[in-house]
């Protein structure tokens, strides 16, 4: 029997606590198996040079998602090297099993979806979900399914400006993930 797989991506510069509230309202709204957070090793739409190492990153996340029930990494994009498309990912996912995936992305990128590389063939390969803040209207050109996701005004860049400006991220990012990037000194100008 097919799962239904969700799976987040992103550069996870850092992982923080809005990415963790999408992942667990998504998996609750479609009744996921599981949660794939799924880190780019180059992402196409960021600049690469604010970009921590892929390890520290992968490291950020295996301490966020420790002891989260269905939350798992999948390293594909970081094995692969270069710069990642959804595309080959998804073709890569679908020939490996039969399971369904759910494609989960916030409420800013909805408007962007129709800008994804061969977004057409895309939509037929995986089901996109979008989270949307309760009575906040989204324009949704691509019909995607969206569900409710909580109000966390949280942003990786926003962490690491206040990083930078010795400004404190507490409630930010796990206690874990904070405690990594002081003690490695990350973000720090």
């Amino acid at each position: 029997m097919a799962r239904k797989i969700g799976i987040l991506g992103g550069t996870f510069n850092p992982v923080h606590n809005a990415h963790l509230a999408i992942a667990r309202a998504a998996r609750d709204a479609f009744e996921l198996d599981e949660v794939l957070f799924m880190p780019s090793f180059e992402p196409p739409h960021v600049d690469a040079k604010e970009t921590l190492d892929h390890n520290q990153r992968v490291e950020m996340l295996e301490l966020a998602l420790c002891g989260e029930s269905g939350f798992e990494i999948d390293l594909r994009e970081i094995a692969r090297e270069g710069k990642s498309y959804t595309i080959d990912t998804i073709r890569e996912m679908r020939a490996e099993s039969y399971d369904e995936y759910y494609f989960i992305i916030g409420g800013d990128m909805i408007e962007y979806l129709p800008k994804w590389r061969e977004i057409d063939e895309l939509l037929r390969l995986v089901t996109f979900v979008g989270s949307v803040r309760p009575g906040y209207e989204v324009t949704n050109p691509c019909g995607i399914e969206l569900f409710a996701a909580p109000e966390l005004e949280i942003s990786s860049s926003e962490i690491r400006r206040r990083v930078i400006a010795g400004e404190s991220i507490d409630g930010l990012v796990p206690d874990k993930v904070k405690d990594f990037i002081y003690e490695h000194r990350l973000y720090n100008a």
